[in-house]
């Protein structure tokens, strides 16, 4: 009988079954990086995106 284990994620409380490759806490689908696997806390995509000027509004 194959047992699956449910974890809750350390951001938001809802149910989990992965964790940051960074800091190995759980995280859902909705606090982890699809890009570097990192959770919203430890990723730093966010920051290579602004430096190169992803996401600005043109004014």
């Amino acid at each position: 009988m194959s047992e699956s284990h449910q974890f809750t994620c350390s951001i938001c409380g809802e149910p989990s079954g992965t964790i940051c490759v960074y800091c190995t806490k759980d995280a859902c689908s909705n606090h982890l990086c699809e890009h570097c696997g990192r959770c919203s806390d430890c990723c730093e995509c966010h920051l290579l995106h602004e430096a190169a000027g992803f996401g600005e509004t043109a004014q």
